[in-house]
């Protein structure tokens, strides 16, 4: 068998320009000049084609985007904001009063304090004394600071603090949406391998007891084989056949079903060649040294206790917010106030009504439920869902563990019986070759050397059954880890 296998490092652009038999980290297999070739379609090509053309991953990398997009949202919060009011009353030929109100509010974020600016013109007969202003207008600088409720914490910053760890658990819903994707992939590529094998060795079966038929069917036309002996041989060719067929539409369906996980980078879903085959499967035993780093990383980077740790520090800001809703609401307003300038006259830093501690505008806004009923319901129920959070943290980080530990065990025991299944074989071909022997020599029949032959398919199958659920086993213990690296390795 000649193998000739392409750099892995142009297997995108590859793929792109001339599809997917053409892709780099295929190998073309050809048996003899007779058979035609046939493309080794390894597992890691496989899952890198994955990663970069499925639209599950696709759609797991545009969790971060959504979420700089929440947290976009929360700093909106504090973008200045112009607000304008303008009124006017004219009746009878009289200009009762009109009046153009505009402020800027400026948000800052230490301490909840906003910067305002603002500028009032009203004129008119009838306006309330208190709203007379320069002929000019009337300007104002000031600040509104909290002095209680809200200087420590308010709304706001809790709004963007929040934002910032939706990122977090935006990240791990994306490792947690790509670690399943890449596990189903790993199960439908091992399905199909075992798939594969499966027709592979009933064709060899069939063939065999093919060939062995026509033998017999020679030998008995002349007259140095029973004919009853032909018949039996023919109900094998048959028995054969159908398994045959049977294990030829499986491999079919498996393939289908690989196809499902192959898309281009246009987003457009590819066939898998139908002369593709998988690669050939060595088992490789893992350490205790590897289960130990892998309970290590699960204790710190699976994406569900992530998810949790995240929503424990939510729950921690929502408290720490709710704790400063139980003070008491007292706001200090204060403007300076000048005489607004007209365009050809500068300004009179001089004047009475330029911008001097005299001219100003104070007042203090105070506000205090005096039971904090709400307040207070709000502040218990944060600290129950957090305390809730933590028991789940716990239970979910001993689960983890065990079932991590339990797809190791599992694993340690299908390598034992895959070894213990190819002493089996190997047993099982010198009873066969012992039987051939024996019937060639005339002292065994043509039913024992099917049966023995029949049975050493059955355990050839079964070997590679047990090797592809090991190959599944292996992926199970990383997926339940959290980690998809096996998958892509």
């Amino acid at each position: 068998m000649r193998t000739r296998m392409y750099p892995f490092g142009r297997l995108v652009f590859g793929l792109l320009c001339y599809g997917l038999m053409a892709a780099p980290g295929f190998s073309r297999q050809s048996d003899s000049a007779m058979q035609p070739d046939s493309a080794v379609f390894p597992a890691p090509v496989f899952y890198e084609l994955i990663r970069q053309n499925h639209p599950l991953v696709k759609q797991a990398d545009l969790f971060g985007e959504e979420a700089r997009q929440v947290l976009v949202q929360a700093r909106g919060a504090f973008d200045p904001k112009l607000t304008s009011f303008y009124d006017r009353k004219e009746f009878g030929n009289q200009l009762y009063y009109e009046r153009w109100q505009s402020k800027l509010a400026v948000p800052l974020w230490p301490g909840g304090i906003d910067l305002n600016i603002s500028y009032d013109r009203n004129t008119g007969t009838y306006l309330n004394p208190e709203e007379k202003v320069p002929a000019s207008g009337l300007s104002g600088v000031g600040i509104s600071v909290p002095v209680g409720q809200g200087l420590l914490m308010d709304t706001r910053r809790n709004a963007v603090r929040q934002a910032r760890l939706v990122q977090n658990l935006a990240e791990a819903d994306r490792l947690k949406l790509i670690n399943k994707t890449l596990f189903d992939a790993a199960k439908t590529y091992w399905e199909w391998f075992l798939a594969h094998q499966q027709q592979r060795l009933l064709t060899e079966g069939h063939e065999l007891a093919e060939r062995r038929f026509r033998a017999l069917r020679e030998r008995a036309l002349l007259g140095d084989a029973a004919i009853i002996d032909t018949t039996e041989a023919l109900i094998t060719v048959q028995d054969r056949l159908v398994q045959r067929q049977q294990a030829e539409v499986e491999e079919q369906n498996a393939r289908l079903r690989v196809s499902s996980f192959l898309w281009n980078a246009d987003g457009q879903p590819v066939e898998l060649p139908k002369s593709a085959i998988p690669q050939e499967l060595a088992l490789v035993t893992l350490s205790e040294a590897t289960l130990q780093s892998l309970l290590d990383r699960a204790a710190q980077q699976h994406p569900d206790l992530l998810k949790l740790d995240v929503k424990t520090r939510q729950l921690s800001l929502e408290e720490r917010f709710r704790r400063a809703m139980l003070q008491p609401q007292i706001v200090l307003n204060a403007s300076m106030l000048s005489r607004t300038p007209t365009a050809d006259v500068s300004y009179d830093w001089t004047s009475y009504y330029s911008l001097r501690p005299q001219n100003h505008k104070i007042g203090v806004d105070f506000v205090f439920p005096l039971f904090l009923r709400k307040e207070r319901g709000k502040l218990r129920e944060v600290q129950v869902k957090n305390r809730q959070v933590g028991l789940e943290r716990q239970h979910a980080g001993r689960l983890i563990t065990n079932t991590v530990q339990s797809a190791y065990n599992q694993l340690q025991t299908l390598a034992q019986q895959a070894a213990i299944q190819e002493q089996t074989i190997r047993n099982q071909q010198l009873l066969l070759r012992a039987e051939q022997q024996k019937f060639e020599l005339g002292e065994s029949s043509l039913f024992l050397v099917n049966a023995r032959e029949s049975k050493l398919i059955d355990l050839r199958v079964k070997g590679e059954e047990l090797k592809t659920k090991y190959q599944k086993a292996v992926a199970e213990l990383y997926f339940v880890a959290g980690t998809s690296e096996q998958a892509g390795s």
